[in-house]
């Protein structure tokens, strides 16, 4: 877990946290746009006959995607500060096999039903456009809150690996946008999972000096 969870000398958590959200919805941003541009550039073509409003409903729902996204921020920080907290304290091959073993958890849940449902509500066409500010909005949150649980393996991977890590964060982007955009989204998804679990098989077993 990065020690850059942890708050800085002489900084207040707010301060620690605020300067996460920052770094944590840029980064979002950044992996989420690839897949969810055409989103909403097909949202906006299909409300055409909202005229110039459709400018403003297209936002309201980019709006209330990463709102979610900035949600799952608020609530992500103390857990991982919580966490690299208590790496300080494990010993030297405790670390290594406990992050081994959330690798191998981010692989079943991509391989889990139920990722597979947030996945195909991610894909899937929208049942009702929105047709005022509210229900765009209601619209953003619903499909944010679908893109958050069926990215929650991915972004285990990624705070553990370091949120500034490039490699890490490309990897994430073009998975993300495969499953979503690709014809074969699901089975990509599936085959990611097996890959992650095979890495966290393969870490468990260097933590364990097998390897």
């Amino acid at each position: 877990m990065p020690m850059g969870f942890m708050p800085m000398c002489g900084e207040t958590w707010l301060c620690g946290t605020a300067s996460f959200l920052v770094l944590w919805v840029a980064m979002a941003a950044a992996m989420m746009l690839p897949s969810l541009a055409p989103v909403l550039w097909r949202y906006h073509q299909m409300m055409e006959w909202a005229g110039a409003r459709r400018n403003t409903l297209t936002g309201l729902m980019g709006l209330g995607y990463f709102f979610v996204w900035a949600a799952l921020g608020i609530v992500a920080y103390p857990l991982a500060a919580a966490l690299a907290t208590v790496q300080t304290q494990l010993s030297g091959r405790a670390v290594p096999i406990a992050l081994a073993g959330v690798v191998l958890l981010a692989g079943a849940v991509q391989l889990s039903a139920w990722k597979a449902g947030h996945l195909a509500s991610c894909r899937a066409a929208p049942g009702q456009l929105p047709s005022d500010t509210a229900t765009a909005l209601r619209h953003g949150l619903r499909l944010g809150q679908h893109c958050v649980c069926s990215c929650a393996g991915l972004t285990a991977v990624m705070l553990i690996s370091g949120m500034m890590d490039m490699r890490v964060m490309a990897a994430v982007t073009a998975t993300i946008t495969a499953e979503r955009l690709a014809p074969a989204g699901e089975r990509i998804a599936q085959g990611v999972g097996a890959m992650t679990i095979g890495a966290g098989l393969s870490l468990m077993a260097q933590a364990a000096g097998l390897g």
